[in-house]
């Protein structure tokens, strides 16, 4: 085992010579700090006049990044009431029919359960029809801009039809 290490710790003192310079010549010095190098970076961006990297906030928004993040955000809250409700179904007392007769008993009229159905149906087939949209785009397909705004469109327009025929039932 010494005889390895030995061995290696060599290739490594080999790779010190100035035939090997591409190997680590991108390489922070040993004697430098993260802020150090942190502060040579910038000062070069300023001195080369390099712009900042790009935030949301500067681009005008388009129906592919309003569904990109509606994609990650409906992601988010489906992950959240999914976890939600698995606990609330271990540590609250009672069974489901004991939860839904108290549903029923709160009289809060078709309206509302209505609304409440949508609210709880478009996140879920928003994100199942988006994912379906993703799954084509792995395997290479749709990246041309208007096939990417028609799935677009094409998906808010399923998950609104389904939404309001699932809030129906």
């Amino acid at each position: 085992m010494a005889l390895l290490l030995r061995t290696l710790a060599r290739q490594g003192v080999c790779l010190s010579r100035p035939q090997y310079s591409v190997l680590y010549r991108h390489a922070a010095p040993m004697g430098t700090t993260a802020k150090e190098e942190m502060n040579k970076f910038w000062a070069k961006n300023t001195r080369l006049n390099r712009p900042m990297s790009p935030h949301i906030t500067i681009y005008k928004w388009s129906v592919p990044m309003m569904m990109s993040i509606t994609h990650r955000g409906t992601g988010v809250a489906l992950s959240g009431a999914i976890s939600a409700f698995a606990v609330a179904a271990l540590v609250l007392p009672g069974s489901y029919s004991h939860y839904l007769d108290l549903i029923h008993s709160l009289s809060v009229g078709p309206y509302l359960i209505g609304l409440a159905k949508f609210g709880i149906a478009f996140p879920v087939s928003y994100h199942t029809y988006n994912g379906i949209r993703h799954l084509w785009w792995d395997i290479g397909k749709g990246f041309k801009i208007p096939e990417v705004y028609r799935t677009g469109y094409t998906v808010i327009i399923l998950s609104i039809i389904t939404s309001i025929a699932v809030a129906f039932l």
